[in-house]
């Protein structure tokens, strides 16, 4: 048995991603978060990913969302590091995208954890990690 996490790794994020601009303690709690939602749908015990990887970030806010989406996306990434990978200088390519209430949006295809993001009355974050790093460009 591979103790690799199973790629593509998708999961969920209650809540709306911290700002760069936001304090440092709702930057720690924000990615305590992060890792507590990654922590429960990989094994304990799986290794950190070493390859090149893309990850896929659809912010679901509640309200319209303050800010430039950029200023959102370090802290993500940040909480993922030495969990999900070594180092967040293996993430390649990086799609970020937030649907704020009343967008219009259709997919090809929903995942579970997608649908389940799209139809949320919470503020939710839906990220994919992935180690396709063309995944989205077919």
């Amino acid at each position: 048995m591979s103790l690799d996490p199973l790629l593509p790794l998708e999961f969920l994020v209650q809540g709306t991603p911290t700002s760069l601009q936001g304090s440092a303690r709702s930057r720690d709690e924000w990615q305590e978060r992060v890792r507590e939602a990654v922590r429960a749908v990989i094994p304990p015990d799986a290794w950190l990913l070493l390859q090149p990887l893309a990850v896929t970030i659809y912010i679901f806010p509640a309200t319209v969302l303050p800010g430039d989406i950029d200023n959102r996306v370090k802290h993500i990434l940040d909480a993922m590091t030495r969990v999900v990978y070594l180092e967040d200088r293996q993430i390649h390519r990086i799609v970020v995208q937030k649907f704020e209430p009343g967008a219009i949006f259709l997919f090809s295809a929903l995942s579970r954890d997608l649908a389940e993001a799209m139809n949320s009355r919470e503020p939710v974050v839906y990220l994919r990690i992935t180690d396709d790093l063309h995944e989205e460009l077919r």
